[in-house]
């Protein structure tokens, strides 16, 4: 197959049908780009003797250095089968971990996938990953196992040890896609259970629950890899050759005289081949026979290696003759036995062929999009398909019809934007000149060469007279002279355009609907943007030109820019229609990571793309030259936008912070910042490792189990001294830690208490946090007075599931009642703590809103709840014990008194009242004295102009947010305190000589083995274990060197965990004192952490920097 021309793709693009959009998918190192090189290689882009060698997808210079892919990059190839032509946008994409969001946006724009799986290593951890991401994104996947050559290379199987060995992976893969599988049916099955709940008329008999009856009923045979199926392949990427078992099949049907259709059922699975009978039968292994599979394809590739490695030059012949292959001498004759495999093989079962093959005609085209898809894609949030409006809902038929008629709506979705040179654009590519214009430039070069040689011949003579000579080449040099000018005339403009301009950004898309064209004007939406805002500002059938449209948040209008990606190249295109996947330039200011393009405003933003890996690692970063600050800002904002998983915060401390996936993703950032997008020199900080603060029960035993209470307490010397002086006078504490506190002013008194919060609750908290955020947007609306965000079914029944999830796991005495008393959630509204309010006089909870009570008091409390509010949302977000944000806290407001404020607001009013208006005392005294009072207020509030409530303390409603904060923050501090450390769980395969090693880089780690496992049929074992993220720095490299490259970690950030020590701890009983000694200055792992954040943020840290200072002195050297 040669390569095609522009011409030919765009042909290829508008047949929709046999359109296939894929993405290679696969763990750290199995060969996918190698897989991708090979694909590339049959459509003669590069060479095929290079293929697995340059690595064609990886563009980038690190990325060729380090081995693995870093970004996921398309190509449009072209495969012809038959009479029918294909064209498959190929999508490469990185295994690692840290790069798994650059998986999210390849998966999102393709229909189909090929997972790679090493048939050394089997099922790794990020397989599992991308085949879940795979299978939430509803594409449908086909299995290629690679590197079969290391079977016979490496491990020396035998074929039938090679055979059992491919069919254990096969196993594990398909028991993987059952465990998706079964979560999916459940999860259907209880959802049908909830809605029969709620429609209890339906028919209630006898019922019986079982769970098993979903998984019978639903037909899942189609999910599963099965070579007869045709959706496996076995193939070596580096040696260039693969195969699945239809050809051979095919072949020994002729051969052997059994139907094709036999052998496809029978060539995989426990069946051998009774050569007298002419019969296939079961059940091999019981008698001790080779299955199909070893004996007619396993064994003939392994005697091609065999006799390829010995330099069996008769055998190699003989197999060559008879497979009817044509061998070059080069290859022959070459010393290297991988060289001749790869001639052989790549004629005998070419890769491509049988990967192409089984894409073409296992994955879907852009037509089969499922109805399940698209409604998953159209639906944002907790919203569901019925709830959006009916626009919107029509479009879902334009999605599935997939049409390129000019009615046809466009629908393109952005999936991430990436940087390239300005150089490698199309039309900043130097083009090729035409005849006209070489014979100008030689006729130009040989008139300059002449004149030359003219100078040097009348200079040597007239060297004497330097007037002469002067004179003489004077008017000559004029000619070259001007031409310079002229290029030079020339070379301006694209300089001022690179400076300008040196990244371009294109946006990674597909299109779903409709016809790109170049320069069509068309809506870009944003992820927050809601076509029911539209709907509601523009009336319907509006006819006004796109530009006259009155402003709607999240979403602009601009024109598109076509290109066809291929791999490194860019070309242009006027068109694109839909199924295909393209690049769109011109859309830098408009997108920022990812959007929607739709030529219809009702179109919904598509669902956020879901990230498997949570940027936890932070550092900041600043210029070495201040003055560079500037390009600094520029280019952190381009690297944001460049990069779909990082994230770039600027502190209130005015730090630039980079928040990153891992160590490779933070350095790769960091080299783009230097050498792309800032180009300055910077320093960054050490990483910044993120705490959590919370509380817990009071311990039982004291650090040498003691229990507490029962032995004589000796010293408590500062022990009692530090706490009465972490709470300052005018507080009253309880012994139940019931904090009491009054505003500066002595109008309010706020009563406050602490307790920690169960760890499950804490959970679902985390999870439901988009809930919650929907749930605060509603009530804000409400309180607004509008009634825009109207809530839908299903919106409220995650809403009750979820306070019923709150209430299950909230019992006991302490907890009664306290679901239903929930204010809220902080911090920012929807974190994982909790404000409870149990006064009398003001009920409000997050579930109803404010209770509807139209008195005085209510209105007024109303108004300086949001006060309260605001201050437990500052205590939330930065906690005591080094302003970390809290975790797993309910704060219990048990009494708020407001009696004074009231009684001083009332006579304050009533003078007032008096003097500006009389009738405020006749009549409906109560009535009468809030309107006229009101009135009254309102006039003096303007004359002065300033709040009623101010006093020289500040207005009232702050000095109550301060006076709150205060008040969690110690309740906070008489309870037990606590830090939360992030932790990365982390699987390591090691061969079992250098476990041992990998143990002791754990422990000095502080990291916790979790199980260790064999794997079957390999010497490897898989560990895992959890690590602190603060721990984590410098341990793959560790790692690496002390098992001499045996041994890879792979770290994912999972979650939060307690760190069991009491930061304040110092030995109060003898016991104590005898073990820790009297300062107790052995390593208390939390205080390091916490004194580290301190130090960091500049805050005081208690240390003593010299002690015993006579020590320190020689004291002899003075006598």
């Amino acid at each position: 197959m040669v390569l095609n021309s522009l011409d030919k793709m765009i042909q290829l693009q508008k047949n929709t049908a046999n359109i296939r959009n894929i993405c290679v998918l696969a763990h750290v190192d199995h060969g996918k780009t190698t897989l991708a090189d090979c694909l590339i290689s049959s459509n003669g882009i590069i060479s095929s003797r290079l293929a697995g060698k340059l690595r064609y997808m990886d563009s980038r210079e690190d990325e060729q250095i380090r081995g693995i892919t870093m970004k996921s990059s398309a190509i449009s190839l072209h495969y012809a089968t038959g009479n029918e032509e294909y064209l498959i946008n190929l999508i490469d994409s990185p295994g690692h971990v840290d790069f798994s969001s650059e998986v999210s946006t390849a998966v999102r724009i393709c229909d189909g996938c090929i997972i790679v799986v090493d048939a050394v290593e089997g099922v790794c951890p990020q397989t599992q990953a991308v085949l879940r991401q795979a299978w939430l994104e509803n594409i449908r996947p086909v299995l290629v196992i690679n590197k079969i050559d290391r079977l016979i290379v490496e491990l020396k199987f035998t074929p039938q040890e090679a055979y059992s060995h491919l069919k254990n992976i096969l196993e594990q893969i398909n028991a993987l896609t059952g465990t998706l599988f079964t979560s999916k049916v459940l999860e259907e099955r209880a959802e049908r259970e909830t809605e029969s709940q709620v429609n209890p008329n339906s028919e209630q008999g006898e019922q019986v629950y079982d769970w098993s009856t979903g998984l019978e009923d639903t037909d899942d045979s189609h999910l599963y890899f099965s070579p007869e199926q045709g959706n496996v392949v076995f193939t070596s990427a580096i040696d260039g050759w693969g195969f699945g078992i239809e050809p051979f099949a095919r072949i020994y049907s002729q051969k052997i005289g059994i139907k094709k259709e036999v052998l496809m059922k029978t060539l995989w699975g426990d069946y051998y081949i009774n050569m007298k009978a002419k019969k296939i039968m079961k059940g091999d292994q019981a008698k001790g026979k080779k299955p199909l599979f070893v004996q007619l394809i396993l064994e003939n590739i392994w005697s091609l290696y065999d006799a390829v490695l010995k330099k069996d030059k008769d055998k190699i012949d003989k197999i060559v003759t008879s497979l009817g292959l044509k061998i070059g001498a080069r290859e022959a004759r070459h010393s290297d036995p991988k060289v001749q495999i790869n001639a052989i093989c790549n004629q005998w079962l070419p890769i491509s062929h049988a990967v192409l093959a089984m894409v073409c005609q296992k994955l879907p085209s852009p037509l089969d999009i499922t109805a399940e898809r698209v409604e998953r894609l159209m639906c944002t949030g907790s919203q569901t398909f019925d709830s959006l409006p009916p626009e919107t809902q029509a479009l879902k038929a334009a999605f599935m019809k997939c049409g390129s008629e000019d009615t046809a709506p466009v629908i393109i979705f952005v999936s991430k934007m990436f940087a390239v040179d300005a150089k490698a654009l199309p039309q900043n590519k130097p083009r090729p000149l035409t005849q006209e214009e070489i014979a100008q430039r030689r006729e130009r070069a040989r008139q300059r060469h002449a004149e030359k040689l003219a100078a040097a011949q009348g200079q040597a003579p007239l060297e004497p007279t330097q007037d002469g000579s002067a004179l003489e080449t004077c008017p000559k040099g004029e000619e070259p002279r001007g031409d310079e000018q002229q290029v030079e005339s020339m070379t301006p403009k694209p300089v001022l355009q690179e400076e300008n301009n040196q990244e371009s950004f294109i946006a990674f898309a597909r299109v779903f609907s409709g016809v790109a064209r170049r320069g069509k004007k068309i809506f870009v939406l944003g992820p927050k943007y809601s076509p029911l805002e539209f709907l509601r500002r523009v009336p319907l059938g509006f006819s006004a030109p796109p530009d006259g449209l009155p402003q709607v948040p999240h979403m602009a209008y601009c024109a598109l820019e076509n290109y066809l990606l291929m791999g490194r190249e860019l070309e242009y295109l006027e068109e694109v229609p839909p199924g295909n996947v393209l690049g769109i330039g011109g859309l830098q200011d408009f997108v920022l990571k990812s959007a929607t393009l739709c030529s219809l405003p009702s179109c919904p933003p598509f669902i956020p793309l879901n990230f498997e890996a949570t940027p936890i690692v932070r550092v900041a970063v600043e210029p070495k030259h201040p003055s560079e600050m500037p390009q600094l800002v520029k280019g952190m904002k381009l690297l944001n936008q460049a990069d779909p998983c990082v994230q770039i915060l600027i502190q209130e401390t005015g730090e630039h912070v980079l928040v990153t996936a891992g160590e490779v993703h933070l350095q790769r950032c960091l080299d783009d910042l230097k050498e792309r997008f800032a180009k300055i020199h910077i320093s960054v900080s050490e990483p910044i490792i993120p705490f959590r603060e919370t509380i817990t029960k009071p311990p039982k035993v004291d650090m040498v189990n003691e229990e507490i209470g029962k032995q004589q307490k000796v010293a408590v010397i500062h022990q009692m001294k530090e706490d009465q002086s972490k709470i300052p006078e005018g507080i009253q504490v309880d012994s139940d830690g019931l904090i009491t506190i009054t505003t500066p002013n002595k109008l309010a008194t706020l009563s406050v208490r602490a307790m920690p919060l169960p760890e499950e609750v804490t959970q679902i908290l985390e999870e439901n946090s988009d809930l919650i955020r929907s749930m605060e947007q509603l009530t804000s609306s409400l309180n607004e007075g509008e009634n825009t965000h109207m809530i839908h079914q299903k919106t409220q029944e995650k809403i009750w599931e979820f306070k019923g999830k709150l209430e299950q796991h909230l019992t006991g005495r302490r907890w009664r009642n306290i679901v239903d008393q929930i204010w809220s959630f902080g911090p920012r509204k929807c974190g994982p703590n909790i404000l409870v309010n149990k006064s009398e006089d003001f009920q409000n909870s997050v579930w109803t809103g404010p209770a509807d009570k139209a008195s005085k008091e209510a209105s007024r409390y109303r108004d300086l709840g949001n006060s309260i509010v605001s201050g437990f949302q500052l205590a939330t977000l930065s906690g005591p014990m080094c302003e970390e944000p809290l975790m797993g806290v309910c704060f219990v407001l048990e009494k708020w008194d407001l009696s004074k404020f009231e009684e001083q607001g009332a006579s304050d009013l009533a003078k007032e009242g008096q003097e500006e208006n009389e009738t405020c005392s006749g009549g409906n005294e109560n009535q009468k004295l809030q309107d006229g009072c009101s009135e009254a207020f309102e006039k003096r509030t303007s004359q002065k102009g300033e709040s009623p409530l101010t006093d020289c303390y500040g207005p009232f409603s702050g000095q109550l947010i301060a006076t709150m904060k205060e008040a969690c923050r110690y309740a906070l501090q008489v309870k037990p305190q606590r830090l939360m450390a992030a932790m990365y769980t982390c699987d390591i395969m090691a061969t079992g000589d250098v476990l041992g090693r990998v143990y002791a880089v754990l422990s000095k780690r502080e990291g916790r083995v979790l199980q260790e496992e064999m794997k079957e049929g390999t010497d490897m074992f898989i560990i895992k274990a959890v690590l602190p993220v603060a721990e984590s720095f410098g341990f793959a490299d560790e790692i690496r060197k002390r098992t001499s490259g045996l041994a890879s970690p792979q770290l994912v950030f999972s979650h939060w965990e307690i760190i069991p020590s009491d930061p304040f701890w110092v030995p109060t009983t003898e016991e104590e004192y005898l073990h820790f000694g009297e300062k107790a200055d052995s390593e208390n792992q939390a205080r390091k952490y916490m004194n580290a954040v301190r130090k960091r943020k500049g805050l005081y840290v208690e240390e003593k920097i010299v002690e015993h200072a006579e020590k320190q002195r020689t004291l002899s050297k003075n006598k």
